[in-house]
């Protein structure tokens, strides 16, 4: 059974950092393309930044490019998000998401919540 399992959300000062978590079982994840998407209050779901299953090729957003990191660890089956310079306009869920085969997995979300 897929499961994504998100963690690491907080609220956090702007300017500040959060690393999150988007731990997978039931399938290995160094054989998908993993992608990190997020939700913010009244807005559409956006994507993140997708990393390959080669681990090599990692692809963000425009406003994401420079602050955010995309990672595996292909021996914990997790992957990463390093955020870094955040903003108040970051506040979102954060959604792990994983193609395998024909269908896409979801995770539940973790809350990132940027504010003084």
């Amino acid at each position: 059974q897929v499961q994504l399992v998100e963690s690491g959300g907080a609220l956090v000062q702007p300017g500040g950092s959060l690393r999150l978590s988007c731990a997978a079982s039931g399938f290995t994840i160094s054989r998908c393309a993993m992608s990190w998407y997020r939700r913010a209050p009244g807005k559409e779901r956006e994507l993140v930044a997708t990393i390959r299953d080669t681990g090599r090729t990692t692809n963000y957003a425009e406003s994401m490019k420079g602050r955010f990191t995309i990672s595996r660890d292909n021996a914990k089956n997790t992957v990463y998000l390093q955020m870094n310079s955040l903003k108040p306009e970051d506040t979102a869920v954060y959604y792990c998401m994983a193609v395998v085969g024909l269908y896409d997995y979801w995770g539940q979300g973790t809350q990132v919540t940027v504010s003084s």
